[in-house]
């Protein structure tokens, strides 16, 4: 599966490891980069896709330190703490809009135009979109 990820141009940007208290997300690339699409790996396993309109370590720390309204930002603090606590890696994967896509003078987003089809092909169990 992540080989599908891979073939239309995710790579790997950084990974989630456990603080004293909390995962704590690391990037080693992409940090500044908007209109972003990215996902949550654990071995060959894709766990959960996104997009992000705001730069990538904004919304990362959005995972890590979820406010008390954020119920998506919670539930996969949670899955990711879960795994992490096992012996589990959990990597992030991005796909950056290129900005060159467009439709009729118009700009088109890939990070918005891929989520919901690799969402509904692939299945990431942490989505809940469309179960």
């Amino acid at each position: 599966m992540i080989s599908r990820l891979k073939k239309v141009g995710f790579r790997r940007v950084g990974r989630w490891v456990m603080g004293e208290e909390r995962p704590e997300y690391e990037l080693d690339a992409e940090k500044m980069t908007y209109n972003v699409l990215y996902s949550f790996v654990s071995g060959t396993e894709i766990l959960y896709i996104g997009k992000t309109t705001i730069p990538l370590k904004q919304r990362m720390y959005q995972y890590q330190r979820p406010g008390p309204s954020q119920r998506t930002n919670i539930r996969v603090n949670a899955e990711i703490s879960e795994l992490l606590n096992k012996g589990s890696k959990v990597d992030i994967l991005a796909l950056p809009d290129p900005g060159d896509m467009e439709y009729k003078g118009f700009h088109l987003n890939l990070a918005a135009g891929l989520e919901d089809s690799l969402i509904a092909e692939l299945k990431p169990k942490w989505n809940k979109t469309g179960k």
